[in-house]
């Protein structure tokens, strides 16, 4: 049976299925079920991981499609705008101000919220303005999105190397994506900080599917598309801090994953790709993971996979010239 004969509740059960092979073979693989205060060692070490990486593939998934959608180019996301640039050099301009005892440092649901506020706040003003200036000319916003990346990349390098040492080895810690060192102690306001903005912004992401027939259309169809696309860029650029903030910058990792999603469901309702994008994203990732456990011994973090498998793919994308869907 070819992908074409499969219906689109096929393709996500069988994603479904996949997944959640893939977490059991995380979570019980090595297993010592002989030795109770061993299990519950490793159970207690897994399962927070676990539950962190489902985060991360729901923020990047769905924050990578919308994105996509909202820009109407399936080989943009996030990353490539430079968005987990601004969030390092936003976080390490919290540590130099604030210095690493700061309550703003060392609280981490305080550290989080202000990322968030700062990276809403930021965010929203550049890529608002670069899409209104530029007409969301793919061309234009990739170039502008690079050169911000150098940018951003370049004051955060010159105010780490003017920063206290010790402070600069604390914060390096946070800003290299690892689940091993993932910030668990977040996980629960994580959550409800999705949910929020999942029901602040439910009517503008049920639209999406209007959105992605052009300006004028979705004008005519009653949509306030000026209004729905600001609001679906901050939720974008929230659902990509959450991330961030639980285990660090993950470039190339929301192109990966949106545009499997769109090869494998071929349809434009974004329900049913953002649902197999996340998939996708547990799948890669929880492959990764026990990748970076079992066969590297902890030596190779999760995103050196994830940035040469992203960079390759994007290349791919390119060459192709083609839409994935």
């Amino acid at each position: 049976m070819t992908q074409k004969n499969l219906s689109s509740g096929s393709k996500i059960l069988i994603m479904v299925a996949l997944a959640l092979l893939a977490a059991a073979c995380y979570t019980l693989v090595g297993l010592r079920f002989s030795n109770a205060r061993l299990l519950h060692y490793q159970l207690a070490k897994r399962l927070p991981k676990l539950i962190v990486i489902a985060l991360t593939a729901f923020s990047i998934g769905s924050a990578s499609i919308v994105f996509q959608s909202v820009i109407n180019n399936t080989i943009v996301t996030p990353c490539l705008l430079g968005m987990d640039a601004l969030y390092t050099l936003v976080h390490t301009l919290v540590y130099f101000f604030a210095g690493a005892a700061s309550i703003l440092v060392t609280n981490k649901q305080i550290s989080f919220a202000v990322d968030l506020v700062i990276m809403a706040v930021v965010s929203l003003l550049i890529y608002s303005y670069i899409f209104k200036k530029t007409g969301s000319n793919v061309l234009y916003v990739i170039l502008i999105g690079t050169v911000l990346t150098s940018f951003f990349g370049s004051v955060q390098s010159t105010v780490t190397r003017i920063m206290d040492p010790n402070a600069y080895e604390t914060l390096l810690t946070t800003l290299v994506a690892s689940f091993d060192n993932a910030n668990t102690s977040l996980i629960l306001f994580s959550v409800i900080v999705l949910i929020a903005i999942a029901l602040v912004f439910r009517k503008d992401l049920r639209l999406l599917d209007v959105l992605t027939l052009g300006k004028d259309k979705a004008i005519n169809l009653g949509v306030d598309y000026d209004k729905s696309i600001r609001h679906l860029l901050l939720a974008v650029t929230l659902y990509m801090t959450v991330a961030t903030a639980l285990v660090g910058p993950l470039a190339f990792l929301g192109l990966i994953i949106a545009n499997l999603s769109r090869q494998l469901m071929q349809t434009y309702r974004h329900s049913l790709l953002i649902t197999a994008s996340v998939l996708f994203g547990m799948i890669v990732l929880l492959g990764g993971q026990f990748l970076v456990e079992r066969v590297f011994s902890y030596n190779v973090p999760v995103s050196v996979f994830i940035t040469t498998g992203g960079g390759i793919y994007f290349l791919y994308l390119l060459i192709a010239k083609k839409k994935p869907y």
